[in-house]
């Protein structure tokens, strides 16, 4: 499948469906407390996306026949859980780290995007690993310049975790994003042995490290969805949806 540029009335747009998944995500990091229900969050995000006209990206999501359709409008994982947590009636605890993982479709485009927050007073691995996962992120994004390459961005991101001695999950990636939530190209977060799509102005791309502390290796949980560390140990990611442009640093659309 090729990779679709964006144009600038396109950009436009993804702009506006960035900016409400990126104030979202803020709204929800200042709502973090123990004791909060992670139903509360998800019909935060229903009132939220109904205010500003948007839809649920995630909502009845089906990638294959393989999965059955996402139920909820947010993926909420919590310390092992990696990513594509259901919310459920639970609450967070003092000590857990718990990742938000959000998109919104706004006249026809997606933002897409992640955090991951600690609630009340966490361990000091757990706070490592949210800044080294996050640090990440930022790496990549300095190194999305038009003229480089793919790879450039792949390399920086692993680079940036390597030194800590957390892993890299390399089972899920990042993506191209758009009209659709998953186009080409696939961003990993490890160096490749090639140098990938070349950088172009009016790329859009999803970045996303996804760490842990422990092993590398995941496995899918009973409900189809919610992905966890196979060793039990703490994950992390973080997410931006950013476009290439020309001559200047890559505009990150998912900034609240």
């Amino acid at each position: 499948m090729a990779v679709k540029l964006k144009s600038e009335d396109e950009l436009r747009v993804m702009r506006e469906a960035g900016q409400i998944v990126g104030q979202t995500l803020a709204r929800i990091r200042e709502m973090v407390r123990p004791g909060l229900n992670l139903l509360e969050v998800e019909q935060f995000v229903r009132d939220e996306f109904r205010r500003r006209g948007a839809k649920e990206t995630f909502l009845n999501y089906q990638p294959s026949s393989k999965y059955p359709p996402y139920p909820s409008n947010i993926c909420i994982s919590i310390n092992d859980e990696l990513v594509h947590g259901i919310p459920c009636d639970r609450e967070l605890a003092e000590g857990d780290i718990v990742s938000f993982d959000l998109g919104a479709t706004y006249k026809g485009y997606v933002g897409d995007a992640a955090i991951t927050v600690g609630v009340g007073e966490i361990s000091p691995i757990a706070s490592r690993l949210i800044d080294v996962t996050e640090a990440a992120l930022g790496a990549g994004i300095e190194a999305a310049r038009a003229g480089h390459y793919l790879n450039d961005i792949c390399g920086a991101i692993e680079d940036a975790i390597t030194p800590s001695g957390f892993s890299i999950v390399r089972q899920y990636v990042g993506h191209g994003v758009g009209r659709d939530m998953h186009e080409e190209p696939q961003v990993p977060n490890y160096r490749m042995r090639f140098r990938g799509t070349p950088l172009r102005p009016g790329l859009v791309l999803a970045l996303e490290p996804m760490v842990t502390a422990g092993g590398p290796e995941t496995y899918e949980g009973a409900d189809g969805w919610t992905v966890k560390t196979k060793d039990g140990s703490l994950c992390c990611h973080f997410e931006h949806t950013i476009a290439i442009r020309e001559g200047r640093e890559p505009e990150v659309l998912t900034l609240p």
